[in-house]
């Protein structure tokens, strides 16, 4: 393989270059990371277990999202109705959509609508909260426990504000998710109750703001998640047992947005070299990036990146698009930010045996 090591000075554009000090916050425990790369911009006690009140309902309409279909109607039986905390105020044998639901439970953080939805989905409520569980664990939220589905407290249902930094980020990536998120208004298709307002701020007060989710328990304290997008980045905010929840969460991404920019390291399809093809019916094939990487960087950081690929020099027909030619890792200050493949652009078909022998011959001669 042929290695070769590039520095990201090209990435350069200019930017205001005030450095915006860290803000100072009321949090017991704080984050800041940008979504796509999930790259930690600023964080204090982020790995404290705590209670995360209704930001819990980031997991369950997750889980809603990917397992359920949006245009399910859902009976609601006695065990639904009732809970205590925020209501949308269901009723035993009302029947209503999963979306409506989720809608429900985002805006008006409806407690009930989190009991429907977890019997509809895991058919009980142990079983949707094994569901979360398991989910947490896959995404690497490791210090994270749900015992319900809302985040009424228990003293064994907790996370990190790192945790729930990925899990909203998980979130995030699915569009409904983005969509509800960051609705202000909701009309439901029912006959009372039916106008859901999100009790979100950031949605009116912060520019970009897209989401996401406010909790309050007397054990939790003010849970907050917010999110917001300028510029293609988007960052997302999260600080448990924090008085000024929305305060601080704005100061937090004033901070990212003023020190940060986001940079397409590499693009997709983007050119890396020519590989020869032995035996083939084409000398050669482009091997070129098979994913993006995009990644918020402050300026003083652009030469402190580096890009180092390695190529295979050749390759035997035959060579199928996507067939991986090769290696790239980024490196911020010498330490390893990305890992990602180079891959074959298209297809190049074998010589038929006939050309191959002479191929052959030619090769010893």
């Amino acid at each position: 393989m042929k290695k070769i090591v590039f520095t990201a000075l090209a990435l350069m554009v200019v930017f205001n270059s005030t450095i915006y000090a860290v803000p100072s916050i009321n949090a017991q425990s704080a984050i800041l990371i940008e979504a796509e790369s999930n790259r930690v911009l600023f964080e204090h006690n982020s790995y404290t277990k705590l209670p995360m009140a209704s930001t819990t309902k980031i997991m369950t309409a997750l889980i809603a999202l990917e397992k359920g279909n949006l245009k399910d109607l859902i009976k609601v039986d006695r065990d639904s109705v009732g809970i205590e905390g925020s209501s949308i105020y269901l009723y035993e044998g009302e029947i209503i959509s999963l979306e409506d639901l989720l809608y429900g439970l985002m805006l008006r953080s409806g407690n009930d609508a989190a009991v429907a939805i977890g019997k509809h989905i895991g058919g009980d409520i142990d079983n949707f909260v094994k569901l979360m569980n398991e989910k947490a664990k896959k995404i690497g939220a490791n210090n994270t426990n749900f015992t319900n589905p809302h985040g009424l407290h228990d003293d064994d249902h907790y996370t990190t504000a790192y945790d729930l930094a990925l899990i909203t980020s998980n979130a995030m990536e699915l569009e409904k998710f983005k969509e509800i998120s960051k609705t202000k208004s909701w009309i439901a298709n029912r006959g009372k109750n039916h106008i859901f307002y999100n009790k979100n701020k950031t949605l009116w007060e912060y520019e970009g703001g897209d989401g996401v989710k406010t909790g309050y328990t007397t054990k939790a304290g003010r849970c907050l998640v917010t999110s917001a997008t300028r510029n293609g980045m988007q960052l997302i905010a999260v600080v448990l047992n924090d008085y000024n929840w929305f305060k601080d969460c704005y100061a937090l991404m004033d901070y990212g947005f003023n020190n940060f920019k986001s940079y397409v390291i590499l693009d997709k399809g983007q050119f890396v070299k020519r590989v020869a093809v032995n035996y083939g019916n084409k000398d050669e094939v482009n091997a070129i990036i098979e994913e993006p990487f995009i990644y918020p960087l402050k300026e003083e950081e652009l030469e402190k990146i580096k890009v180092d690929y390695n190529v295979k020099d050749n390759a035997t027909a035959p060579v199928n698009k996507g067939d991986i030619l090769g290696k790239v890792n980024i490196y911020l200050d010498g330490k390893l930010i990305h890992k990602g493949n180079i891959v074959a652009d298209k297809d190049i078909k074998e010589l038929n045996m006939f050309r191959k022998i002479i191929e052959i011959i030619k090769d010893k001669f």
